[in-house]
């Protein structure tokens, strides 16, 4: 007998173990997508700076009158990642530097 949520499904029956059987191949439908979408994803998410918009807002950066805001939304990121990468005097910070490092390696 299983119980839980409202739900009581007797596997000692043809009915309860039919049941069953529909909810665990039901399981497997869905636990061999989920897999091959974890396996291919293997980087996660995509980043938002690449070397040519690393490139541009270090430029853009470099002007005084820049507002980082409005590069952030030129470039399509929030303001967080922009800092993230670039200092507000357009010099690179430590995580843009190893992306134009990772650029050289390959």
């Amino acid at each position: 007998m299983l119980a839980g949520a409202g739900a009581q499904i007797d596997t000692t029956t043809a009915n309860g173990r039919l049941i069953f059987g529909i909810f665990a191949a039901l399981a497997e439908l869905i636990r061999e997508p989920t897999k091959a979408g974890l396996a291919a994803a293997s980087g996660g998410r995509p980043r938002k700076m690449t070397i040519e918009t690393l490139k541009m807002a270090m430029a853009a950066m470099s002007d005084p009158k820049t507002k980082a805001s409005d590069v952030a939304i030129r470039l399509g990121m929030i303001t967080t990642t922009l800092y993230a990468y670039v200092n507000g005097d357009g010099s690179v910070e430590e995580s843009g530097q190893r992306l134009l490092d990772e650029s050289d390696d390959k």
